[in-house]
C-alpha cells in the first residue's frame, strides 16, 4: 500500500515479521496518526490481534501465522515434550483473541500441522516457512482478486463498499478494495461511497484514508444514507469484503452487511463479496452456525476522535449508565449475493456446488 509520509510517498504492509518481531500499523490510530508498533513475543502478537491494533480477516490470519512462528522460536531451547507443549499453548492463548473470523483459525491450524512431524529443528523451519506462506499467499490473493474484480467495475462507476476491506485488512490490496484499486489504475473512473461503518467507523476512518493515499474520489456517508443513494440510482455495485462464507454460500461480515445486502437485492444493484480461499469455511454449514462476536458496548455509548487542539479524546455520547448491544458481525444469505469475487476467479449460485468446487 503507498502511504504519504513527511510528504514521501513509501510502499508499506499493514503487518510483517522479521526474525522473532512482529511489525503492524497501529489502525487504532489512524487517520490521525500514522504509527508502527513491534511485538516481542506471541502474547503481544495476540493481545495486538484482541485489542484491533490489526484488524480485518486475512491480516489477523497472517498475524496469528506470524504468532505461532514468534511462539516456535521462543521455545527453540526447550526440551522437545516442552516445546510443543509450548506451541499448544501458544495455539490455544491466539485462537481466543477473535472468535468470528475463520482466516485466524486456519492459520494457527496450519502451522500446528507443519510442526507435527520431525525432530524439533525440523518441526521449528517448518512451522515458520508455514507462517511466511500464509503471508505470501495473502498477498497473491489479494492481486488476483483484484485483477478478476476490475473487469467487473465499468468506467464511471460509483461503487458502495462497507468497514475496511482494504490494504489494511490483507497484507496489501485487499478484497473489496482491491478491484476498485485496479480499475483506478487501469484509468476507468470510479467512485466510491464510504459507508463509515459504526461503531468502530472502520470505513470513515480506515477506508476514507486509504482513498486518499490512493487519489481515489469518495465520500464518506452515514450507513442510514446508503438506502438514500441506492433508492436515487447513484449506485452501481457493492462490494465488500467477508470474515466467513459458510458451505452454503451464506457471509459472514461486519455488522450492517446484511442491511446492504437486502437494500441492494430491492433496488436491483449487484451485490459482490471478495474473499481469498483461506475465507471460505467448508466445514460450516450455514451462518447461523458461527458464533458472532459481541464487543464492549462502550464502542456504542462514546467515541474516539482527536479535538479542536489535534488531541486524542474520547466522549460519552450517551446518558451515562446507558444499555447498549454490540454485535460485530452479522449473516447474509447466499440469495442476496450476486457473485464471490476471489482469488480463483468468479463464482456465481449456486453456491453450495460451486465453493466445494473451487475450494474443497
Amino acid at each position: 500500500m503507498k502511504v504519504k509520509i513527511d510528504g514521501e510517498t513509501r510502499d508499506v504492509k499493514t503487518l510483517w515479521r522479521e526474525d522473532s518481531t512482529v511489525w503492524m500499523i497501529d489502525q487504532r490510530k489512524l487517520p490521525h496518526k500514522f504509527e508502527i508498533i513491534s511485538l516481542k513475543n506471541h502474547k503481544e502478537t495476540a493481545k495486538a490481534i484482541k485489542t484491533m491494533v490489526t484488524r480485518g480477516a486475512g491480516a489477523i490470519g497472517c498475524a496469528a501465522g506470524f504468532g505461532m512462528a514468534q511462539a516456535a522460536l521462543e521455545a527453540k531451547d526447550l526440551p522437545f515434550h516442552e516445546f510443543m507443549e509450548y506451541l499448544n499453548n501458544a495455539a490455544e492463548t491466539i485462537k481466543t483473541t477473535r472468535p468470528t473470523a475463520v482466516n485466524l483459525f486456519k492459520a494457527v491450524d496450519r502451522c500446528l500441522v507443519a510442526a507435527g512431524w520431525g525432530d524439533k529443528e525440523y518441526r521449528l523451519e517448518r512451522l515458520i516457512k508455514e507462517a511466511d506462506n500464509i503471508a505470501n499467499e495473502d498477498l497473491k490473493a489479494s492481486l488476483a482478486m483484484g485483477e478478476s474484480g476490475a473487469r467487473l467495475i465499468e468506467d464511471g462507476f460509483r461503487i458502495l463498499t462497507h468497514c475496511n476491506a482494504g490494504a489494511l485488512a490483507f497484507t496489501d490490496h485487499g478484497t473489496a478494495l482491491s478491484p476498485i484499486r485496479y480499475a483506478h489504475r487501469e484509468g476507468k473512473k470510479v467512485f466510491v461511497w464510504v459507508d463509515e461503518t459504526r461503531p468502530r467507523c472502520q470505513g470513515s476512518r480506515l477506508t476514507a484514508w486509504e482513498m486518499q493515499q490512493e487519489g481515489i474520489p469518495y465520500s464518506v456517508i452515514v450507513d442510514n444514507a446508503a438506502g438514500y443513494y441506492m433508492r436515487r440510482g447513484e449506485v452501481d455495485m457493492v462490494i465488500v469484503g467477508a470474515d466467513r462464507v459458510t458451505a452454503n454460500g451464506d457471509v459472514v461480515n461486519k455488522i450492517g452487511t446484511y442491511e446492504k445486502a437486502v437494500l441492494a437485492y430491492e433496488n436491483n444493484i449487484p451485490f459482490y463479496v471478495a474473499a481469498p480461499g483461506m475465507t471460505f469455511d467448508l466445514e460450516t454449514p450455514t451462518g447461523d452456525d458461527v458464533e458472532i462476536e459481541e464487543r464492549d458496548s462502550e464502542e456504542v455509548t462514546m467515541m474516539w476522535g482527536v479535538d479542536e487542539a489535534g488531541e486524542p479524546t474520547r466522549v460519552m455520547i450517551t446518558r451515562e449508565g446507558t444499555i447498549a448491544r454490540n454485535p460485530a458481525f452479522d449473516v447474509t444469505p447466499a440469495k442476496y449475493i450476486t457473485a464471490f469475487i476471489t482469488d480463483r476467479g468468479i463464482i456465481k449460485p449456486p453456491y453450495r456446488e460451486g465453493i466445494s468446487w473451487t475450494f474443497g
